[in-house]
């Protein structure tokens, strides 16, 4: 059986590239995306990387080091029609497409329409680049791994092949953390046992190296042989969202009950956005009435976030929007979309800010997720679920009570 021929694809810098790209008197300069309510950079070109402005940093530490930084608000409709863009070329070369993010996906080119898999992907990069006026780094090798690292070794605007049959010799000499799972809260375990390269990892034998890696040491071993069977998995334009919903043992016609159901649905959504590395923009509700007619309405934040407490204040306005008529509901039901990357850890200590950064807050709700993954969904509780609680305990129906769901 031949070698398969996966291309990773990897926008670079994208939301600034896609500022200067739409603005061409931002091009060549040194530009920032600053969030209007994180306070930190999104995303930064390369003339400013060069000056040290890094992602995320607070946007005053960003001037301090740049002063010539020019911080443009972030945009996130356009990123998203971008990236529509980007990867309709994508589908030109092969209905392989598997979309991970909105500035990264894989493309399996095995048996591609026409041409060869290095040819079709220079191809496509000179054509995002004509059309678009960004840049993207690409790396095709015979599984989705080894692609992922070779698009990600020397951005921007690279390409880099690893011939089938090199992908131990590629991986071997690369810091620990390029493997996945390893990152900056795991990678001190590996180092203090003096793991610090793939060759390493690849080297132990699977009890040695279980006892760092735990139940995670048998895939983390074949990745650092080069191996890795996962199929490139094709998906729509919209390729991935998370989704609840509850249809009601009796119909409801009570707002606050429903409400209360909606909240507890966002809560776990966000931990699973949380889990997998994402934030949403889009929040889509869903309503079912008696006789099953289905009504859905959506509602965009201003820039992606993976708290549920940024998308709380949209669920009455579209509940209200979408329940237009006084008759009970038998389902409702959330919707997460336009996923886009969350922001890694940070580089710098986010400090002297004047509110709660979106980092301290991530890094206060992956708290309470690590302390209902280790004592039990009910360890912590919000007002909602208390009050949905008190209802099932009760017996309370549908109308019976008016009494709010805590709003904190």
């Amino acid at each position: 059986m031949s070698p398969r021929s996966i291309l990773h694809l990897d926008a670079d810098a994208f939301y600034a590239s896609v500022e200067q790209a739409a603005d061409s008197r931002l091009r060549g300069k040194a530009i920032a995306v600053g969030g209007s309510t994180r306070g930190i950079v999104a995303s930064a070109s390369y003339e400013a990387r060069a000056k040290g402005v890094k992602t995320p940093m607070p946007t005053s530490q960003a001037l301090r080091l740049c002063p010539e930084l020019i911080l443009v608000p972030g945009d996130f409709e356009k990123y998203e029609r971008f990236s529509q863009l980007m990867f309709a070329y994508a589908y030109d070369l092969t209905p392989e497409v598997e979309i991970c993010s909105i500035d990264e996906g894989y493309l399996d080119l095995t048996s591609q329409r026409s041409g060869q898999p290095r040819e079709s992907a220079l191809r496509l990069a000179l054509q995002i680049k004509k059309e678009l006026k960004i840049t993207i780094s690409q790396g095709l090798a015979s599984n989705k791994f080894c692609s992922a690292v070779a698009s990600k070794m020397k951005k921007p605007n690279n390409f880099i092949e690893v011939p089938a049959g090199t992908e131990k010799e590629f991986l071997a000499p690369l810091p620990v953390r390029w493997l996945p799972g390893i990152g900056t809260k795991t990678e001190p375990r590996y180092l203090e046992a003096g793991i610090t390269t793939i060759h390493q990892v690849a080297s132990l034998s699977l009890p040695e190296l279980e006892r760092v890696a735990g139940s995670s040491a048998q895939d983390l071993h074949l990745f650092a042989q080069g191996i890795d069977s996962r199929p490139v998995t094709p998906a729509s334009a919209d390729p991935k969202s998370f989704g609840e919903q509850e249809t009601f043992d009796t119909d409801q016609l009570d707002e606050l009950f429903c409400l209360a159901t909606l909240r507890a649905m966002i809560d776990r959504l966000c931990r699973k956005l949380r889990r997998e590395g994402f934030a949403a923009r889009t929040l889509s509700l869903r309503i079912r009435y008696r006789n099953m007619e289905d009504v859905m309405r959506s509602e965009s934040l201003n820039e992606p976030s993976p708290l549920e407490n940024d998308f709380y204040p949209l669920l009455q306005p579209l509940l209200r929007r979408s329940w237009s008529r006084p008759k009970p509901l038998r389902l409702v039901g959330v919707r997460l979309s336009n996923l886009h990357r969350a922001l890694p850890d940070p580089e710098l200590a986010l400090t002297g800010l004047p509110q709660k950064s979106m980092t301290e807050r991530l890094h206060l709700a992956e708290a309470t997720d690590q302390l209902r993954r280790q004592f039990g969904s009910d360890a912590i509780l919000r007002g909602h679920d208390l009050w949905l609680k008190k209802k099932l305990l009760t017996g309370e129906k549908s109308g019976d009570s008016h009494s709010s769901p805590s709003q904190k």
